[in-house]
């Protein structure tokens, strides 16, 4: 319970917090593989955005890092947080799929009414002997499961096998300039051993050395997980409490960073999906109120970036006919000359670090009609 004498954390303290527990305040020499340790996954429901992510957040990031990190099976991509697709090292893959099962059940549970009759259990059976006699495509394991249940859902008995095993979608697919198509087997078959469930106090640990100070709806918003507040209690004696400008109780570790809240921010660009705008339920802290609808349209997110540590805007990267890269920027309010020469001194950098062999240009332009008041 939030007394009157817990500290209170202004927006630009929660904001530049997270920030640096996000490597997004100053980029830093951290191994590709250990930055998506620390940062508990990265989203990869594309094949490109882990990559844009650890651009933003690694000095000298070269794309061919991680990809070598996958193939080696040092680091691989399966559904987990929010049943959606995450790129995690070879530990996590083992502790969080397990971990994150309640929210897998939670979807299948959308698709009960078209799995009327099908014995989930032996779909699990089957499921696990295809994929692990060897990497099945989802059009093969969808076909194999008709045979035995021709009146199902097609797509429900896919999300079924998803939803019931660690399926790991294996390499070449999410490798950089070489994708393929998604083929999948059990994450046990393909990394050599066998799943090490993480516990929610642990869980808990991890998410507030990344994403703190947080609440525990945060976490719950991170990990699409309920019933997580008796591990805050637990831990309670181990953390420090805040509480926000509206007087929601946060948590944190006790020597995590928080830096102050003038500490400059430098411009950076995040791919579609990126978790630092996923993983609150209170998303004041890097997306102002004005722009909380203006990441999506319908199902499409759109790559964004910061100015001052907040959402400013989105952008775009094209590929021209004669071998550059154009990237447009679209601020969504108005920026100063400095603010737009450094973030098109970002944008260049970025284009840089991902793409060095094509020459880039940078525009200002519009991606995305203007929000309506």
């Amino acid at each position: 319970m939030v007394s009157r004498n817990t500290p209170v954390l202004c927006a630009r303290a929660l904001n530049r917090a997270t920030l640096a527990r996000q490597l997004l305040l100053r980029r830093t020499p951290m191994p590709a593989k250990q930055a998506v340790a620390h940062l508990v996954g990265l989203q990869a429901q594309n094949t490109a955005p882990p990559y844009y992510a650890l651009a933003a957040r690694l000095a000298d990031f070269r794309p061919e890092r991680l990809s070598a990190a996958m193939e080696s099976r040092e680091v691989a991509r399966i559904v987990t947080l929010r049943s959606t697709l995450h790129t995690h090292t070879a530990d996590d893959v083992l502790a969080l799929r397990p971990f994150a099962q309640a929210a897998c059940d939670r979807e299948l549970g959308v698709f009960r009414k078209g799995l009327v009759g099908v014995d989930l259990h032996r779909l699990q059976a089957i499921s696990r002997d295809l994929v692990e006699e060897r990497p099945r495509t989802p059009k093969e394991i969808r076909q194999a499961l008709l045979k035995e249940w021709p009146d199902a859902d097609p797509l429900g008995l896919t999300v079924a096998a998803r939803c019931l095993l660690p399926l790991v979608q294996v390499t070449p697919r999410g490798l950089w300039g070489r994708s393929g198509q998604v083929a999948l087997t059990t994450a046990e078959a393909w990394l050599g051993r066998s799943a090490e469930p993480a516990g929610p106090d642990e869980a808990v640990l991890r998410y507030l050395a990344a994403f703190g100070p947080a609440s525990v709806k945060d976490m719950q918003t991170w990990s699409g997980l309920t019933g997580l507040r008796a591990a805050f209690e637990r831990l309670r004696p181990r953390l420090t409490a805040f509480q926000d400008e509206y007087g929601a109780e946060l948590f944190d570790l006790p020597d995590a960073p928080r830096p102050d809240p003038d500490t400059p921010a430098p411009p950076r660009l995040l791919p579609e999906f990126d978790n630092l705008l996923l993983s609150h339920a209170d998303r004041r802290r890097v997306v102002p109120p004005e722009y909380k609808d203006r990441t999506w349209k319908g199902n499409q997110a759109y790559r964004t970036f910061l100015v001052d540590g907040f959402l400013a805007g989105v952008w775009r990267p094209e590929e021209t006919t004669k071998g550059r890269v154009t990237v447009t920027l679209q601020p969504f309010g108005a920026l100063t000359r400095e603010q737009r020469a450094a973030l098109a001194e970002e944008a260049e950098r970025t284009m840089t670090l991902l793409a060095p062999e094509k020459a880039s240009d940078v525009r200002y332009g519009t991606l995305q009609a203007a929000a309506r008041g």
